[in-house]
């Protein structure tokens, strides 16, 4: 069970501010949880499993943790922006991105189906850059910032059945490198983490 929070974390407008995308389950709940017990306050994002969501939030806030739901497809430039516009008006600021948000499917390659495909790589790829960018766009002003993206040993070596999700996550590897290089010099961290075999409703 989590222990209680730190009091120099108490006061919660003192609190840094993170936002865990695909915070609704597994790897990301764990993430949010985490996170929350370090002294942030935390936004879980989620897309469609709102009561998943609301059930993160539950045990954040059973363990003395605060935080609050951002509903966002990040297939959507538009509520990927509003989503960061919404933390900013409630925090302030981010200092903290937490790009978690995923999805697979299970297909070998000669027989993917293309929207499969695509689906894939605009949630899991185009999807980190949309939060990426619309995040930075909030730390350079504030003088700095972190973005952790979370990355997978599939896109280092491939797996079998799985070709656009490792083909995905291969991508986010030159992703995080460059915004590294480009970002490194504004004072905004990017790095990536790459858990190993997890089970969650993914696996």
């Amino acid at each position: 069970m989590m222990s209680a929070f730190p009091p120099a974390a108490q006061d919660v407008r003192e609190r840094r501010t993170v936002l865990v995308t695909g915070g609704s389950g597994g790897i990301g709940r764990a993430l949010c949880l985490a996170f929350a017990h370090a002294g942030y306050w935390v936004g879980v994002h989620y897309f469609r499993q709102r009561p998943a969501a609301e059930q993160t939030l539950a045990l954040l806030s059973q363990a003395g943790g605060q935080g609050a739901l951002y509903q966002a497809d990040v297939r959507s430039s538009h509520e990927v922006q509003a989503m960061l516009d919404a933390i900013r008006a409630q925090r302030g600021r981010l200092d903290t991105l937490l790009c978690n948000a995923g999805i697979a499917s299970k297909h070998l390659v000669v027989n993917c189906p293309e929207e499969a495909w695509q689906q894939i790589i605009d949630t899991n790829l185009t999807g980190t850059y949309r939060c990426m960018t619309a995040a930075v766009n909030d730390m350079m002003p504030q003088g700095g910032g972190s973005i952790v993206v979370i990355g997978s040993f599939a896109g280092l070596q491939g797996t079998n059945g799985q070709a656009a999700y490792a083909a995905s996550k291969a991508g986010l590897i030159g992703l995080v490198k460059t915004a590294a290089r480009e970002w490194g010099p504004l004072n905004i961290r990017v790095n990536m983490v790459c858990p190993g075999w997890q089970q969650t409703r993914m696996a």
